[in-house]
Parts: structure tokens; sequence; C-alpha cells
């Protein structure tokens, strides 16, 4: 059941974060914005600076953060879903406070797969599963959107192992230098993939109350640098280096130890559990490509189209 086609949504970015689990929620907004407004639907954003532009003609544009939700009340007038990105756990109980009074119906988080792993520790120490929490018990109709790594964390810098500092590296030397490169596996899905899922939860009700896995398959760092040597017409060099100085380069790069160790135990996992989590990802139901109706996009899809990042 489709949504009204008049419904306006208030989707939400915040900048950059290089912590553990954190999303390129600008590059997802605004391929879900696009999507949104050429199925004649009414999109305002909630940017931070630093990502008030490139949003699509139509977009109604508020400068000002999610994480300050009460300072921004004005934005949710009027509102009929919310797509909640960059949230941060404190604040999600005034954002759903504040969509709830002004009359929205529905909240689509896009989480993390954090989430997971949060109930061994103790519930103050929560911060994904705190944010879903707050949106189920807001009385409001939620999805949660767990996605992969997304393929388009490159280019605003959010996680290690998507290859943030690559762009910078390749250009200069044509080498990249990380743990694990020889064996290492990690999971993506390209950003407009999970924009388009996230359409179908915010203008349809089929997903009302449940987790959406926004998973793509894991792909090796060999196939991804291979992948984008070939978009660029140039072999990439490839160089392994020890888990410490792979941190010690994240380091200098500005990400912190959590987001650091997230990183290398991921890679250490899809590692050693390669096979297992492979068909965990195949098992997942509704797929990507059940939820957007054709094969997801795959990383030389995206090296294709952002070579220009690597010249």
């Amino acid at each position: 059941m489709h949504v009204d086609r008049a419904t306006l949504h208030l989707l939400t970015a915040v900048a950059p974060r290089k912590d553990a689990g954190s999303s390129p929620t600008g590059i997802v907004g605004r391929c879900l914005a696009r999507r949104l407004l050429d199925a004649g639907d009414r999109v305002r954003v909630l940017a931070e600076p630093g990502q008030t532009d490139g949003w699509p003609d139509g977009t109604d544009l508020v400068e000002g953060s999610v994480t300050r939700p009460l300072d921004h009340a004005a934005a949710f007038a009027g509102v009929g879903t919310v797509f909640l990105a960059g949230a941060v756990a404190d604040t999600t109980p005034d954002v759903v406070r504040l969509a709830r009074d002004a009359g929205a119906a529905k909240v689509v988080v896009l989480s993390s797969h954090g989430t997971e792993y949060e109930p061994d520790y103790p519930p103050e120490t929560w911060f994904w599963l705190a944010i879903e929490h707050a949106v189920e018990r807001s009385g409001l109709r939620w999805t949660h959107i767990r996605p992969s790594a997304v393929m388009g964390a490159a280019i605003e810098g959010t996680y290690p192992a998507t290859g943030s500092d690559w762009p910078e590296t390749i250009r200069g030397e044509r080498t990249v230098r990380e743990a694990f490169l020889q064996s290492g596996y990690y999971p993506f899905i390209h950003e407009d993939d999970l924009a388009a899922v996230a359409a179908v939860a915010m203008r349809t009700d089929d997903h009302v109350g449940a987790v959406l896995e926004a998973v793509g398959p894991p792909i090796s760092t060999r196939s991804r640098l291979a992948g984008i040597g070939r978009a660029i017409g140039c072999e990439i060099t490839g160089v392994e280096v020890s888990p410490e100085d792979s941190r010690a380069i994240w380091r200098r790069h500005g990400w912190t130890d959590s987001g650091i160790d997230v990183t290398l135990y991921a890679l250490r996992e899809y590692h050693i559990r390669l096979d297992e989590l492979t068909a965990w990802t195949d098992a997942q139901r509704p797929s990507v490509a059940d939820l957007i109706g054709r094969r997801p996009r795959s990383f030389d899809d995206w090296a294709t189209e952002h070579a220009h990042l690597f010249r």
C-alpha cells in the first residue's frame, strides 16, 4: 500500500563522523531525495553545514542538525515521514517527539549492524540500540535499515574499511597500503541501492515494524582495487601492512580507535568466517534485490561512475 503521493518527507544529513558505525548520510540522502522527488513527493532536508550542497532541485533545504532537534523544530512542520540518518542517542527522543507532535506517521531509521552487538554491553553504553528503541517507543510506525558499508563512504570518509583514504593515495601514488589487503573482505552496498531500499520503506507500509538488512555481498580488497584500476585505466599497487601500521595510518587520517578497532575486527572476521558470513548475507529476506526489484549495482559499477575521484 502506497502512502499519499503528497506526503512531505524529512531527510536528515550530518557531516561525516569518523567513528564506529557511521554512514555517509549526505550521499545516501541525495540519492533518496532524487528518488522521492521523481516519484512526485515533496522533500525537506535538515542538513548540517558542509552537507547543504548538491541536493536536487525542488528540495526544501533547512540548515541545522538533527543532533540538536529542539533548535530546528520548525523543520518538522507538516512532515509525514522522517528518514532519520545521523541521529545521536541522547536527542533521538526529542526528534521523535517533534515528529509525532507535527503529525508525522512514520520514521525510517538508517541504523547500523553495531546494534546486534550492543545487547552484550550495559544499556548505558548503547548507541544504535538506544536510537532504535526510542523510535520504537514513540508510537509512530517505524522501519529500521541496517546497511552494509556504503561504497560512497570512500567519498566522505566515514569508515576506514571503505577505502576512505584511497582517493588521495591512489591519485598521488597509485598505491594503497592496508592491513589484510591480500585476504580482506568487506560487505558493500551502492548508495543508490540503499536509497532505493529507503524509498520503499518510506513510500509504502509493507515493512512497518521490520528490520531491513540492506546488505551487499562481501567484496575482497584486491577486487576493489582492481575495479578502480580498470575504471581509471591504470594498475594500482596494493601493499599489505601490519594491523598496527594500518592503525597508525588511520589515526593520522583522523579516525578514532573505536572505529579502527571495529574495522580490524571485521576484516579479521570476514577473513576467518567468509563462507559463513556470505551465506548469512545470501539468506536475508527480503533481499536488496527483492526490495528494489532489480540486481544491485556492483562495485565495478560504482568505480566506473566515480573514476574521476581516483584520477
